[in-house]
């Protein structure tokens, strides 16, 4: 096969040598460790009041107490419509705030017509990318779970994951998927034991070690190179003025 002779020494002409970083194991190291316990937000994808989904990430939130964390589980009442409203609503402000508190997210949501539910996509569409220089979920790390009515379907998880990618989050690689959720929770809501609950131990087992992993180096993980061109007072002054904030210099 035909290649370039190695190492290459023709040179990196379209590269930004100012804001190139080679990653190092030192910039990895952290200098102050948290003390705090890990912060995770749980959010469920139905409003019913039997709700499977909800039950499933009750349990999650019992097992992650249970290994140290501090858990918050968003109540989506009274959340509007994605564009309903302005995002100053205190709903939306309040899914805001708790997501910029957390290090880690599980997401629960039932399958519904082979995807997730309007429940649960409204409640991550309200989470912006950005806020001023706030990102509310980059760098934070992932879990997905799902129910199902019917036999086993990775559909909702696979949406979520997707969803979980968009908004720069680590999505760990365990997941749990729940087939005939009526038969694996008792009438008091609790899940019973079996391979389905101990699949949900493994993974808030795994998102708690990749929280401890991560969440201390989160900013360096998730920096990145044509980020900090853009960040450049010049460039940032270019985009200002290609959109007409502003004029140009005669």
């Amino acid at each position: 096969m035909d290649k370039p002779q190695q190492p290459f020494a023709d040179g990196m002409p379209n590269l930004s040598e100012g804001h190139f970083e080679i990653p190092t194991s030192s910039s990895l190291q952290v200098a102050a460790p948290f003390t705090h316990a890990p912060r995770f937000l749980i959010l469920y994808g139905s409003l019913r009041d039997r709700s499977f989904s909800r039950f499933l990430a009750y349990e999650a939130a019992r097992l992650l107490e249970a290994m140290g964390g501090e858990v918050r589980i968003y109540d989506s009442h009274g959340l509007p419509l994605p564009d309903d409203a302005t995002a100053d609503h205190p709903k939306v402000q309040e899914l805001r705030n708790l997501s910029i508190w957390s290090e880690g997210h599980v997401w629960v949501s039932p399958e519904r017509h082979g995807a997730m539910t309007g429940v649960i996509k409204s409640q991550i569409d309200w989470l912006p990318l950005s806020e001023g220089s706030v990102r509310p979920t980059q760098g934070r790390t992932l879990a997905v779970m799902q129910v199902s009515g019917g036999s086993q379907s990775f559909n909702a998880v696979n949406g979520l994951r997707i969803l979980g990618r968009w908004m720069r989050m680590i999505t760990i690689p365990n997941q749990s998927s729940v087939p005939m959720a009526y038969r694996e929770f008792d009438e008091g809501g609790r899940m019973k034991p079996g391979p389905f609950y101990d699949r949900v131990v493994d993974v808030c087992e795994e998102l708690f070690k990749f929280t401890l992993l991560t969440r201390e180096r989160s900013d360096t993980l998730v920096d990145r190179y044509s980020e900090r061109k853009e960040r450049e007072p010049e460039r940032l002054k270019a985009v200002a003025i290609d959109i007409g904030f502003v004029k140009r210099s005669p």
